[in-house]
Parts: C-alpha cells; structure tokens; sequence
C-alpha cells in the first residue's frame, strides 16, 4: 500500500463532513455484534461515539481492505484504531480501551461505520 498521510486527512475530512451532517450510520446488526458488545459493555451512545469519529486524525490510519462481500469488491474499506476512557457499564471504572474503527464510504458520500468496537489484537499503525 502506497498512501500519503494527506491523501488520510483528505479522506478524514470527508468522514467528518457526512458524520457532521448525519449522513452516517453505525453499523448494529446481528454480523455486527462487537459493535452491539460496545454500546452493552461501557457507558457509550450516539453522542460519544460521534465524538470519538470526529476525533479521528491521520495518525490514528492503520490500512485499507478491499470488502470482501461478493458483489462489493469494488469497496474500499478504511481501517483506524483509537484509544479512548470510556465508563465501563458494570462498576464504575473508567478504563482506557483501544477501539478497532472501520468505514466504508459511498460513493454518494454517505459514511458506513461498519466497525466500532475493542480491538481484538494489537492494529499496526501506517503513520506511525
């Protein structure tokens, strides 16, 4: 893979944009149940969890995957990781937890977060 950090932080602009303008979703469907486990696990809702993509930056990119679903080849997958606190919902410890973010934009500039949720290993950093 061969990317500049600014061709991420265009890209990033983007994400930004569509997230500020609610033309985004999270996704929390039954194949999605790291993301559902998120939003069970800790004190987190929509707002911070907008927050926690309006945070992203360029340093935060790990790697781009092609879809893999057939028929969606054509799809390039943008993978981040992130350490945020975040209040564990049973207890009150606030822990840091390194989260595994991952969007797919269309081509209408609609954002699918198809991803957020704990990292399941160590993501390795392209920027960094």
């Amino acid at each position: 893979m061969n990317i500049t950090q600014n061709e991420i932080k265009v890209y990033l602009e983007e994400v930004k944009e569509a997230i500020q303008n609610n033309r985004y979703r999270i996704e929390r469907n039954s194949r999605r149940q790291d993301n559902i486990d998120l939003f069970v696990n800790y004190v987190i809702d929509e707002t911070i969890a907008k927050d926690i993509l309006l945070g992203l930056e360029a340093t935060d990119f790990s790697e781009i995957l092609r879809n893999e679903h057939r028929g969606y080849e054509h799809e390039l997958l943008y993978v981040f990781g992130k350490d945020v606190e975040l209040l564990e919902r049973m207890g009150n410890t606030s822990k840091t937890v390194s989260l595994y973010i991952k969007f797919n934009k269309m081509e209408n500039c609609y954002m699918i977060v198809v991803s957020l949720h704990e990292q399941r290993y160590p993501i390795k950093y392209y920027f960094k």
